[in-house]
């Protein structure tokens, strides 16, 4: 079953872990299609917080009660109606897009200038680019859970969000939240916009 993505206790290893599942699950809906066993755990979680009022316990509620009244091909076909098919997509998942108007423009390059610093770099099998909103996820979850603490630290974490996530997702999220074709994704969105408003406060206060 998968885990409640909300921070359950006051521990700091317990807060990470919830972190870096919840940038996981972000990664994974975003880059395919959900397969079957993930959208099969995603019906059987949990949507109650020990912590009554927690933040994403809403957003949260609602992508499991969504995923519970649509079938695996609902939800697949969604997915290839808003970022598949041949040319431009209905709904753009590049960071480049929303913050120039165009792909593989000057945000990507400042996004490899700074993949290249943390020691990071695409793999050859990813048929998108780095600032694919999945692939931006990934690397935050390394950025939480990785081994090399001279990388994986919180003020790495402030600074690759800052500068390539926090700029453009608010608007990834209005677009995907509002578009006739999105359910599942609209759900999706609505947690993704509630998470990053958690991250930039926690950030806030590192400042």
């Amino acid at each position: 079953m998968m885990p409640l993505p909300i921070p359950v206790t006051s521990s700091a290893l317990d807060e990470e872990t919830a972190r870096s599942e919840l940038y996981g699950l972000l990664a994974l809906v975003y880059y395919g299609p959900p397969a079957p066993e993930f959208i099969a755990d995603l019906r059987a979680a949990a949507t109650d917080s020990p912590a009554p009022g927690a933040f994403l316990e809403e957003p949260w509620r609602a992508l499991v009660g969504v995923a519970r009244e649509m079938s695996d091909a609902a939800i697949a076909a969604e997915f290839e109606a808003l970022f598949g098919g041949v040319g431009k997509p209905e709904v753009y998942l590049y960071g480049s897009h929303y913050l120039s108007g165009f792909l593989n423009e000057k945000p990507l390059a400042r996004l490899r200038t700074d993949l290249n610093q943390l020691g990071l770099s695409r793999d050859e099998a990813m048929s998108e680019t780095e600032d694919h909103i999945a692939y931006l996820c990934e690397v935050m979850r390394y950025l939480i859970a990785g081994d090399d603490v001279a990388v994986s630290n919180l003020t790495r974490q402030q600074g690759f969000f800052a500068a390539h996530i926090q700029p453009w997702s608010t608007q990834l999220c209005d677009t995907l939240a509002t578009h006739p074709k999105a359910r599942f994704y609209a759900a999706v969105a609505e947690l993704t916009r509630a998470f990053m408003s958690v991250e930039a406060q926690g950030f806030d206060i590192l400042v």
